[in-house]
C-alpha cells in the first residue's frame, strides 16, 4: 500500500515554484502575484487565507489580502472584485468563502473575472475544465490529481469512488477522474447523501 503524503508533496511544489520564481526575477520577467479578499472574521477562513500568504512569501509570489468587515455590503464587495479584476499587476485572486448571508455568493462568483479565478469557481472555468480546456480548477480536487501525479499511480481503468457532489470538490474531481488523460480515465461514481447504502 501506498501512503499519499500531502505535506511532503506540498512542500516538494513549493520548492520547485520558489526556483521558478527566481529565475523569472534574475530574468527581470514579472513575478506572480496573489490576491485574497477576507469578508468577516471568520477563524477558518482567516486561517486558510493567512496560510495562502504564508505560501506566496515562501515561494516569491506577490501577495494582497483585502480584508473587509463582516457588515460590508454587496454593492461594496463588488466594487473591490472590479479593482481586482482591472488591476493589472494582479495575476489572480480568490474571494474567501463562506461570504456573510447578507451577500449572494454566487452574483459574487460571478464577478470574478475567470483568467483570475484561481479557485477555479467560475462557471467559465468549470465547463472549460468539463471540456478538457486550460482553466483553473479548484484547489482540493488539483490537490489530488498532484498527489496522483507525484506518486505515480495508475488510474487508467480503474473504478473510482468520489464521495460527495459539491461544485468546489466532488463534482469536479468526478469530471477529473473520468476524463481521457493520463490521471483519469476511470469509471467513476458519485456518491453523495441520497446514495443508497
Amino acid at each position: 500500500m501506498v501512503v499519499l503524503d500531502g505535506k511532503e508533496t506540498s512542500a516538494k511544489i513549493r520548492q520547485e515554484l520558489a526556483l521558478k520564481v527566481k529565475e523569472l526575477k534574475a530574468q527581470g520577467r514579472k513575478v506572480p502575484h496573489l490576491a485574497a479578499i477576507l469578508v468577516g472574521e471568520d477563524g477558518a477562513s482567516r486561517t486558510y487565507v493567512n496560510a495562502k500568504v504564508r505560501d506566496c512569501e515562501e515561494v516569491g509570489f506577490g501577495s494582497t489580502l483585502i480584508k473587509l468587515p463582516a457588515e460590508t455590503t454587496e454593492a461594496e464587495l463588488l466594487k473591490a472584485i472590479g479593482k481586482l479584476n482591472h488591476d493589472e499587476d494582479i495575476d489572480g485572486y480568490i474571494v474567501q468563502l463562506p461570504l456573510p448571508k447578507h451577500i449572494d455568493e454566487t452574483k459574487i462568483l460571478l464577478a470574478v473575472d475567470p483568467r483570475k479565478d484561481v479557485d477555479g469557481f467560475h462557471p467559465i472555468n468549470i465547463g472549460r475544465m468539463a471540456k478538457g480546456l486550460p482553466a483553473y480548477i479548484s484547489a482540493t480536487p488539483q490537490g489530488v490529481l498532484d498527489l496522483l501525479a507525484y506518486y505515480k499511480i495508475e488510474t487508467a481503468g480503474k473504478h473510482c469512488v468520489v464521495v460527495g457532489r459539491s461544485q468546489i470538490v466532488g463534482l469536479p474531481m468526478s469530471i477529473l477522474m473520468q476524463r481521457n488523460h493520463p490521471i483519469g480515465n476511470c469509471t467513476v461514481t458519485l456518491t453523495h447523501s441520497k446514495t443508497k447504502n
